[in-house]
């Protein structure tokens, strides 16, 4: 698969199946100094994914065949690239099964391009740095789970659990705070994301995506705890 690190600019990918919103994001994007591939469907998209990577991918939900959402969660099988969902204004549903599936945020149409540009950005800037630091390795250990805070990495014996960049995010952020309860709203703050609850219930659905991965029992969580009028708290072994 040929790799898009070697670019200078970050490489996006534009899925929809409107073609005048599909090349007015593309110029829009491309004179903002990214290099951007599009594609009409979620078939399209998974042919060019086949042959490069991304930074990047915005993906508008209703399309024919294949919706947005389905093709999310089936690409969240093989990749973490972030993916920033477009979806309908009030579709509220839509945008939770979104994040549920695996997205990373999402922007509500009809949007200005300058927003979905300062979304891009914020997703892009906390992608996780895997530059190593000269510090020795850490690891907390949740269970049967092991995360390395250096590399940004978790792993279930020999196995590496895929994080998408929102989990990454928010596993660096607990880290640095452990057993210290950390409020939904500066959650949403050091995410980079617009204040306000629907940011943060979409933070709450991005909780329960971790804890599916950490948990034994995500029902009952015992390493990424709520704690109640405070918000979540990550408590390792």
């Amino acid at each position: 698969m040929t790799s898009c690190s070697l670019q200078s600019s970050p490489h996006l990918l534009i899925v929809d199946d409107d073609e005048r919103i599909r090349e007015l994001i593309k110029k829009f994007l491309a004179r903002a100094g990214f290099l951007v591939t599009s594609a009409r469907d979620a078939a399209h998209a998974r042919r060019v994914l086949s042959g490069l990577e991304f930074d990047l991918i915005v993906l508008d939900i209703m399309m024919p065949g294949e919706d947005g959402v389905s093709l999310t969660a089936d690409l969240r099988k093989t990749i973490t690239t972030p993916i920033l969902l477009l979806t309908a204004r009030g579709e509220t549903e839509d945008r939770i099964q979104g994040l549920e599936a695996g997205a990373d945020d999402y922007l509500a149409k009809p949007f200005e391009p300058k927003e979905l540009l300062l979304r891009i950005n914020a997703i892009l800037r906390r992608m996780p740095d895997t530059k190593a630091e000269d510090i020795a390795p850490k690891f907390l250990q949740l269970g049967g789970i092991r995360y390395d805070m250096e590399r940004n990495e978790m792993w279930h014996g020999d196995e590496l659990i895929r994080l998408t960049s929102t989990e990454s995010q928010l596993m660096r952020i607990f880290s640095v705070q452990l057993n210290e309860p950390i409020s939904r709203n500066k959650l949403v703050e050091d995410l980079g994301r617009d204040r306000g609850q629907a940011q943060e219930r979409a933070v709450d659905v991005q909780i329960t995506r971790l804890r599916r991965k950490i948990e034994p029992n995500p029902k009952q969580p015992q390493y990424l705890q709520t704690v109640r009028g405070a918000g979540y708290m990550l408590t390792p072994d």
